[in-house]
């Protein structure tokens, strides 16, 4: 690791833990070397002398009092876990193929102010959507990886949506040769102004996905857009790395666990393959070796950026799971180096740049637990303009709608839980019979004439003949169908989901009562596909979406 004052002491190694006050303190023996600097909010530097002691958690321990091996181990880690937010961070995260949730060292960070595209605050009441964007540029990396002095391309992008209530998390890679829009991008200048690059429409065989970062002047915020243009989902923040992050981050928590299902030799020309050579079964990557392990893809079996996903997905889960695993949090030494490393290789938008922020961040979507933490891909298939030669793809529109969907709607991947009681008693109990159903039918969304096809259905088909059409809905479109009611309404609601296959999330009950003779209201939203044909719970998992998840061992290749 870089030292800031070239000794060959490791800073991190002058922390000591005072057995009189059960604090950790910097070593201060007159013998001792330099301590290193610490960044501070704003940038300035200091050392860590400056630093007030961390007092421990829970109280003090009676002066004089000895202290036991035990206690002593307990008290390292919890004073180390507590001063994470100064030492370095927590990190969930990714590089090339991974995310980060963490802790800054503030003076390493870089930050890009992509306008309303990450103006949101570090932390939210709402859900979280966080772009993790590997690039592949090699600038100031000469000419090791070839192509010197390149801008660069959105190489990986992951997708990361965290839960409104922090139960679970959604990891979607983006496929980098995806043929797809790139829409116009306001981007900030040197000197203030604000420059739009000009979009690029979608033909047969460009742009690229990749195309969306460095190219034409394209900053990280034309990616956050490029990617609500294709899902629908708003992006609060980007988190950008490069080729050192996926170096110095395996380094620093000592390797990283990978197993391969066949041997993988790549033998590419310098530059453009990543000349990996691992045998077939478990091994542990750091460095060089792990970023050859995150880059390759001519030596997988379609020689794929869909193949290389998979490699990048195993790599990510076994860094959550080295990280949040054994001493790596609270051993001193790692802590700094992992913060170290991960702050020096990382660039963020100004809403998420600070060690502050940063910090506020870490804390709250650290909730997530690994188990809960599913990776995906956006579904795409080849692209039908290239006929056998499939270099590039295109999305999949009738699989990618159903988990855009879902990661809008803020629906898990994961069953973390199940469903509260009161949701599924909506469809229990006594029915009414069709002749005492009322229901007043509005279409807010679907085909044309939806409404009056229901109506006759439910009338001539289903005897409900206190049915009335509505219309068009007074309120405009919406997305889902939905069946408001009164709470004395109830068993009239349970006869007519039963009879239109409605699902308990449609059913809303009202907080009064409705009185006698008054109708319930059936507004058909996009969801409706025609009467008698039952709806999609929209709380359920999308089906066909390949997963994994962060807290599972598995071979790939």
């Amino acid at each position: 690791m870089n030292r800031h004052d070239g000794s060959d002491i490791d800073p991190a190694d002058q922390w000591v833990l005072d057995p009189e006050t059960g604090s950790y303190r910097l070593r201060l023996d007159s013998d001792a070397p330099p301590a290193p600097t610490v960044p501070r909010q704003g940038g300035r530097r200091t050392r860590r002398e400056e630093q007030p002691p961390v007092p421990a958690p829970g109280g003090r321990r009676r002066a004089g009092a000895p202290v036991s091996r035990k206690a002593r181990r307990s008290t390292k880690r919890k004073v180390l876990v507590w001063t994470a937010g100064t030492l370095g961070f927590l990190l969930l995260a990714g590089s090339t193929g991974a995310y980060f949730l963490y802790r800054h060292l503030d003076g390493n960070i870089a930050t890009v102010d992509v306008g309303t595209a990450g103006s949101k605050n570090a932390t939210s009441k709402d859900a979280v959507n966080i772009l993790v964007i590997g690039t592949d540029s090699r600038q100031g990396l000469g000419a090791k990886y070839g192509d010197a002095g390149s801008v660069g391309h959105a190489d990986t992008t992951i997708l990361f949506h965290v839960a409104k209530d922090r139960s679970n998390a959604t990891a979607m890679s983006i496929p980098r040769d995806m043929v797809t829009g790139i829409p116009d991008c306001p981007t900030k200048q040197k000197d203030g102004s604000v420059k739009t690059i000009p979009g690029t429409p979608q033909a047969r065989f460009s742009p690229r996905f990749n195309e969306s970062l460095g190219q034409a002047g394209r900053d990280p915020g034309c990616t956050m857009r490029t990617v609500t243009e294709i899902t629908g989902v708003p992006v609060d923040h980007f988190v950008l790395v490069n080729f050192e992050a996926v170096k110095t981050l395996s380094t620093a928590v000592g390797g990283v666990p990978v197993c391969l299902t066949h041997p993988i030799k790549d033998t590419t020309s310098k530059g453009e393959g990543s000349h990996l050579d691992l045998s077939e079964g478990p091994h542990k990557v750091q460095g060089e070796q792990a970023l050859a392990f995150v880059r390759t893809r001519h030596s997988l079996k379609n020689g794929s950026d869909l193949d290389r996903i998979d490699l990048q997905k195993q790599f990510l889960g076994s860094m959550i799971r080295q990280m949040k695993s054994g001493d790596t949090l609270t051993d001193p030494r790692k802590l700094f180096r992992l913060a170290n490393a991960a702050t020096k290789s990382l660039t963020v938008d100004t809403g998420i740049g600070g060690v502050a922020k940063l910090t506020e961040l870490a804390k709250d979507l650290s909730r997530v637990d690994p188990a809960h933490i599913t990776f995906t891909t956006l579904p795409v298939k080849d692209n039908p303009a290239e006929g056998t030669q499939h270099a590039t793809v295109v999305v999949d529109d009738t699989r990618a709608p159903a988990l855009f969907k879902a990661i809008k709607n803020d629906v898990s991947l994961t069953k973390t839980k199940k469903k509260p009681a009161s949701a599924d008693t909506k469809l229990r109990g006594a029915k009414a019979d069709p002749s005492q159903v009322r229901v007043l039918v509005y279409n807010g969304g679907g085909p044309q004439g939806a409404a009056r096809t229901t109506l006759e259905w439910l009338q001539n088909t289903k005897g409900v003949t206190h049915s009335t059409n509505g219309g068009n809905a007074p309120k405009g479109k919406q997305d889902r169908t939905t069946l408001t009611y009164g709470p004395d309404q109830a068993d009239q609601a349970r006869a007519l989901a039963a009879m239109m296959g409605l699902p308990s999330g449609a059913l809303h009950p009202a907080a009064d009562d409705a009185g006698p003779g008054a109708d319930m209201t059936l507004t058909l939203g996009g969801d409706f596909r025609g009467a008698g044909k039952p709806l999609a719970d929209p709380d359920a998992v999308p089906d066909d979406i390949p997963q994994s998840h962060a807290d599972k061992k598995e071979c790939v290749g």
